[in-house]
C-alpha cells in the first residue's frame, strides 16, 4: 500500500500548505494553488492587512536582489495554525523570517509543540530534524569561512541538513554520511526561487521514498530546471518532465 506523506509549509508553498492573504488576492492566488496541485488552507478569521509582496531584480550575472514586504505574514499568529494538518504531516516546513516577529516567532514554537506533543521544543535549542541553508547561511550561522567548520557546527543544531553551493552543486547530510551533489551545467536567468525550488523538490523526494543521495540529485537537477526557466514557475509539462 502506497503511504501518503504531507509536508506542510509556512512561508512557502510547497505540497500542503497554509496561506494568509487579503480578500482582494485570494481569488488569484487559491487559483494558482490549484493548477499546481497544492491543497492549501485559508485563514478565514484574520486580521485586516495587505498581501506580502515581493520585488525582485535580476543582473545578468543571475544574481537577484530581493526587496520584501511580509505584508499579513508578518502577523501571522498562533491562531493561524490549523492543528490537524500539522499533526497529519511527515514534515513542517517553516522559514527564517518567523522569529522577526513576536506573532510569527510564537506561531513558529505552536508548530513545534503540535510536533513534540508533550514538550516545547524551542527553535534550535534542540536539533532540528532538517536544515536548509545556503552557504553564505551557514557561514553567517557559524561565525566561519570554512565549510568543513560550518558543517560541523550546523550538526550540533540538526540532524540532517543540506548546504546550497550555486553554481557548485550541494552537500546533503543524511545523518550519517555527507554527499556531495554534483551540479547540473545550466545557463542561469534567474536564480530567485533556486531554493525554494531545490528544498521543495528534497522534500518531495525524500517523502516519495528516496534516499538524501537520490533526492539531492533531483533537487539539483529541478533547481538547475527552474534557474533557466523564464520566470520562477514551471509550466505543468516541465514539471511532468522532472518527475
Amino acid at each position: 500500500m502506497a503511504k501518503s506523506y504531507h509536508v506542510y509549509g509556512i512561508g512557502a508553498a510547497l505540497v500542503d500548505t497554509e496561506i494568509n492573504v487579503t480578500d482582494d488576492d485570494l481569488n488569484t492566488i487559491s487559483i494558482d494553488f490549484q493548477t499546481a496541485g497544492v491543497d492549501y488552507h485559508i485563514n478565514k478569521c484574520q486580521d485586516e492587512g495587505i498581501t506580502g509582496t515581493c520585488l525582485v531584480v535580476i543582473t545578468p550575472d543571475a544574481e537577484r536582489t530581493l526587496c520584501t514586504f511580509l505584508g499579513i505574514n508578518a502577523i501571522q499568529s498562533h491562531d493561524d495554525i490549523i492543528s490537524e494538518v500539522i499533526a497529519a504531516s511527515n514534515y513542517v516546513y517553516f522559514e527564517a523570517y518567523m522569529i522577526m516577529s513576536l506573532p510569527t516567532f510564537i506561531a513558529a514554537k505552536h508548530l513545534c509543540e503540535i510536533i513534540y506533543r508533550d514538550r516545547l521544543c524551542e527553535i534550535l535549542e534542540k536539533p532540528i530534524d532538517l536544515l536548509f541553508c545556503n552557504r553564505n547561511e551557514a557561514f553567517s550561522w557559524s561565525q566561519t569561512d570554512q565549510i568543513d567548520s560550518a558543517i560541523e557546527k550546523l550538526k550540533l543544531i540538526a540532524h540532517t541538513f543540506v548546504i546550497t553551493l550555486g553554481a557548485e552543486g550541494s552537500l546533503v547530510y543524511n545523518g550519517r554520511k555527507l554527499y556531495n551533489i554534483t551540479p547540473h551545467k545550466v545557463h542561469a536567468g534567474d536564480s530567485s526561487t533556486a531554493g525554494d525550488m531545490f528544498a521543495g523538490a528534497f522534500l518531495f523526494g525524500i517523502t516519495h521514498g528516496q534516499d538524501y543521495f537520490t533526492a539531492g540529485n533531483f533537487a539539483s537537477v529541478a533547481a538547475a530546471t527552474v534557474v533557466s526557466n523564464n520566470g520562477s514557475r514551471l509550466s505543468a509539462e516541465k514539471q511532468k518532465q522532472l518527475l
